[in-house]
């Protein structure tokens, strides 16, 4: 089975940065923007994972993540109006568990499908889903923004990434520590451990990173989670999109295709 795992917030963000014209420029990009997504990789399910709130990772480090806040109150609202949209008009399986940031919960999934011989397909330009493409040889990931496949790292991502940081979550890397030399020690073990002997402050660095980039398998929490089984009602998304103006997306050849692009599911 063909498994499509859509990052939420991440599509969302993105089509904050698309055409902005009319009242909902946000969901307009979206919905705009998802029918060639799931064209592209015909699955036969789909997962539209949400963000919970990562309190094993704040409480490692209360910074994280700190840097990402935004007050943009209309675009706060769009997110809400897709959220809901997505809930009531397509067949997706809107994913969240409450204590799991999105990344998590897509790797819990990953592991489950793919441990049932299932593809997985994630789309996100999230970077620290690469890891899992060390992990599964039937999981892939699709760059929305770069428009391109991710290739599998031949190297330790999470170590990688653990020795430079990551200043898109607020992480701080080991101080002098950047792409390069991080790359060096990676592919060499005894040379990293070293450079981590030789600071202790560099080892503790470098054990919190880890904690707070490795995604963690969370299968014994999934009964926190919530699974939404969305249900295709095309006559009620008509109606929104018509509510909203959207009329370049209702136009008969277009609005046709759209529905039946997700016919499969």
């Amino acid at each position: 089975m063909k498994i499509l795992l859509l990052d939420a917030y991440n599509l969302i963000y993105r089509a904050k940065s698309g055409f902005m014209k009319g009242d909902y420029p946000v969901v307009y990009n979206f919905l705009r923007g998802l029918r060639p997504l799931v064209e592209k990789f015909s699955p036969d399910k789909v997962y539209f994972v949400l963000e919970g709130k990562p309190e094993f990772r704040i409480n490692l480090n209360d910074a994280y993540k700190a840097n990402r806040s935004t007050s943009d109150r209309h675009f706060h609202e769009q997110k809400a109006q897709i959220i809901s949209i997505v809930k009531e008009c397509f067949p997706f399986t809107t994913a969240l568990h409450p204590k799991l940031e999105c990344d998590d919960t897509i790797a819990t999934l990953v592991k489950t499908h793919c441990s049932e011989g299932d593809e997985c397909t994630i789309i996100s330009s999230d970077s620290d889903f690469y890891q899992l493409l060390n992990i599964f040889e039937n999981c892939a990931i699709y760059n929305p923004i770069k428009k391109k496949m991710i290739e599998k790292p031949d190297f330790d991502y999470v170590t990688w990434k653990a020795l430079k940081g990551d200043l898109t979550d607020n992480i701080g890397g080991i101080p002098g520590c950047g792409d390069k030399t991080a790359l060096k020690l990676v592919k060499n073990p005894e040379l990293m451990t070293e450079y981590l002997s030789k600071d202790p402050i560099r080892q503790q660095i470098f054990e919190r990173n880890v904690n707070l980039i490795r995604l963690v398998d969370f299968s014994d929490t999934l009964e926190e989670a919530t699974f939404h089984e969305g249900v295709a009602d095309w006559e009620q998304l008509f109606d929104l999109l018509e509510d909203m103006g959207f009329e370049s997306m209702l136009k008969e050849k277009t609005w046709n295709k759209y529905v039946q692009t997700f016919g499969g599911l």
